[in-house]
């Protein structure tokens, strides 16, 4: 297949390419960018006027709810959806059932993805075993089946000693991993600490809870100097924190949810169940915080937090709720709401969805690290043509993603997701 996308306005946040221009793809690769060769004949030609074409996206943060959880999410339904969001390139948690500590498990896992023909999938492999934070996976034999780095999902670690000692392997052999900083004590409530918190009579996650993992890891990484990834800050503390650790030359890297960008604890309402969510909304001030975060630099990427859950699992008090929400789908347009409400520029908007996590990424993706969340010359062809104008409404109907749920139900969000290219081939296109 032979593609021209024409007259839209191309931006490439990695090289800083940004002028209105033509993109040539042919035999699933970029052959052409400005334009295209007297000689070239596509097979389709997409008008992209008054669009963007960009990179495809890159979703650090995903659950895909198979093996073990098919009644949360298929494989197919949540793949339909992250192409829906103009997501190409996703990082899935290893928090399955089973647990993704076996190189099968993980070669099954990409077999049963790439038949798709749809977004990439990066697994994370297991950092302990099970996740039990007792004995370490063979993660040199996880990396060969594919995984990109290691986490423990939302299971911290008790044991210190067992989380040094993970570090410090991983550090041998140049491997990063994810951590989600929460202290395993007390990070076991529903709802963010505070006023709103103790009105409602529900157990509260404290600021501490953060902070406290924050400083254990940092403690770490400086003797051990591994590459750390902190997924989903959600504090003013926290981001605070990272921004120290970075002066500091710590090689760590960090994200935000789109969850924690937009919302405060008060959008839990009556107890509304789809604000029930990992990490926990919190104040005003923490938003503001993340989103100076995000602009300035010191937190890396924006990430959907994609969490399908069941019907059946929200349908119950807010304390007894399952956590989580869809989120693919919402990606581009909670990004470019935070750019439109933040005075952030359109480059630096995409690239915090696209050329930034890829650079989280690094050498993990191996022949494909010059190509994700990058239009390059002769790089794989992942591209996606977005609209900045009009509104959508979020309901049911309009998401592709198993779990319907998300706290941003009956919201109208700026911009479309009009067509996602996955290696060269259309994976999705709106209607």
């Amino acid at each position: 297949m032979k593609i021209l996308i024409q007259n839209g306005r191309v931006i490439d946040p990695a090289s800083g390419f940004d002028q209105t221009a033509d993109v040539a793809i042919a035999a699933g690769r970029i052959v052409a960018m400005g334009q295209a060769p007297a000689d070239f004949t596509p097979n389709r030609v997409i008008d992209a006027k008054g669009c963007i074409v960009a990179p495809g996206l890159v979703d650090l943060a995903a659950r895909l709810r198979e093996p073990g959880q098919e009644h949360a999410g298929m494989l197919e339904s949540e793949m339909a959806a992250a192409v829906a969001g103009g997501v190409t390139s996703l990082v899935c948690s290893p928090d399955t059932d089973p647990v993704l500590d076996e190189p099968g498990l993980v070669e099954m896992l990409r077999y049963r993805a790439e038949k798709l023909h749809q977004a990439r999938v990066l697994p994370l492999g297991a950092l302990t075993v099970g996740l039990k934070g007792d004995v370490l996976t063979e993660m040199g034999q996880l990396t060969a089946a594919g995984c990109v780095g290691f986490s423990q999902a939302e299971v911290p670690i008790p044991s210190t000693q067992v989380l040094q000692r993970a570090l410090q392997y991983a550090s041998t052999f140049g491997f990063t991993v994810w951590l989600r900083p929460q202290d395993l004590h007390l990070g076991k409530g529903v709802a963010a600490s505070g006023p709103l918190a103790t009105r409602m009579g529900l157990s509260g996650v404290s600021v501490a809870a953060e902070t406290i993992a924050l400083h254990t890891i940092f403690e770490l990484v400086r003797s051990t100097r591994t590459r750390v990834h902190l997924c989903r800050i959600s504090s003013a503390q926290g981001v605070d924190l990272v921004r120290q650790a970075k002066a500091e030359g710590l090689p760590v890297t960090a994200d935000v949810s789109i969850n924690s960008l937009h919302l405060t604890d008060a959008d839990m309402g009556y107890f509304d169940s789809r604000a029930r969510l990992t990490p926990v909304l919190r104040q005003q001030r923490d938003r503001d915080a993340l989103r100076t975060g995000l602009a300035d630099g010191t937190l890396d990427a924006l990430v959907s937090d994609h969490t399908p859950v069941d019907a059946d699992a929200k349908a119950l008090p807010f304390a007894e709720a399952e956590p989580g929400a869809t989120g693919l789908e919402l990606l581009w347009s909670l990004a470019l709401k935070w750019g439109q409400e933040s005075g952030v520029a359109l480059p630096q908007v995409l690239s915090r969805i696209t050329a930034d996590p890829a650079r989280v990424l690094g050498t993990a993706l191996g022949p494909l690290q010059d190509s994700v969340g990058h239009l390059a010359l002769g790089g794989v062809a992942d591209v996606c043509v977005l609209s900045t104008e009009g509104h959508w409404p979020v309901t049911a109907a309009s998401l592709r993603s198993q779990g319907k749920s998300t706290p941003f139900s009956g919201y109208e969000l700026p911009g479309r997701v009009l067509l996602t290219v996955v290696g060269g081939q259309v994976a999705f296109e709106a209607p």
